[in-house]
């Protein structure tokens, strides 16, 4: 097979799939490693995809979901602005939700000093972070695993939510829009994301630079359902405004 005709069936496998990894497409085609990365590089190079660590995934459509395996390799540095920032106004005794996101990973592993803190999650992922931390006290939801994002979710993980009140939430997302506000790719993760904001005394948004402008599958939020926004590159006067309309504060990043 021709390198081109290699490519255009990984972009049909991208456009039924939204992810592939280099490992499975180099089984597939029968070809290096290198080769399919190669592959992967022009790709982007030409706009079809966003490469990522050990794969690929095609961003397009509101109802694209992109897998916690490649999705925790992408935008790191962002992601890492954002912990920080999080951690600044986390405070010894705080009780917090940490939802399902890769973002919530970063904040998690910023906090492992942080004594007498208690934190509930539906993130595998975070759970895993936090268990190196002795002073903090993990409670994981139950609920329905989503495999794709190792995360727990429906009835089960809403209601052990409803049973927590905390002082802090902080809540990631897939697109914020002026005109839309807050949407998210799947509607069960925007569920427990919204009873984690009503059972917090303050809700903070962490979102990246590169969910803005956007707008995903399902409403999650209004602007004014958040206290504060953080987020890792500073953003435009439009952008600014809005918050300011709807009492937001704006944490950024240099």
């Amino acid at each position: 097979m021709l390198a081109v005709e290699r490519r255009q069936v990984i972009f049909e496998l991208l456009q039924e799939t939204g992810s592939v990894t280099v490992t499975d497409l180099s089984r597939r085609f029968e070809v290096s490693e290198e080769t399919i990365r190669r592959d992967l590089t022009k790709m982007e190079s030409g706009g079809l995809l966003q490469k990522t660590y050990g794969g690929a995934f095609i961003n397009a459509g509101m109802h694209r979901e992109v897998p916690v395996s490649l999705r925790e390799h992408t935008y790191v540095e962002g992601k890492n602005v954002i912990g920080a920032l999080s951690a600044e106004i986390i405070r010894n005794g705080d009780t917090i939700f940490l939802d399902a996101s890769t973002t919530a990973v970063h904040i998690a592993e910023q906090i492992l000093d942080r004594k007498n803190l208690v934190v509930i999650t539906n993130a595998l992922k975070v759970v895993e972070s936090l268990a190196r931390a002795p002073s903090i006290k993990v409670i994981c939801t139950g609920g329905t695993l989503r495999a794709s994002s190792l995360t727990l979710v429906g009835k089960a993980a809403e209601s052990a939510i409803a049973q927590y009140f905390a002082d802090k939430a902080f809540i990631c997302c897939d697109g914020v829009h002026r005109a839309h506000g807050v949407t998210d790719a799947n509607e069960k993760e925007a569920e427990v994301r919204k009873q984690m904001m009503r059972q917090a005394a303050s809700s903070i948004l962490v979102v990246d630079a590169t969910k803005f402008d956007k707008t995903s599958f399902v409403h999650m939020a209004d602007f004014g359902g958040f206290d504060v926004m953080i987020t890792d590159k500073e953003i435009s006067s439009e952008w600014r405004a809005v918050l300011a309309e709807h009492d937001v504060e704006c944490r950024t990043g240099t």
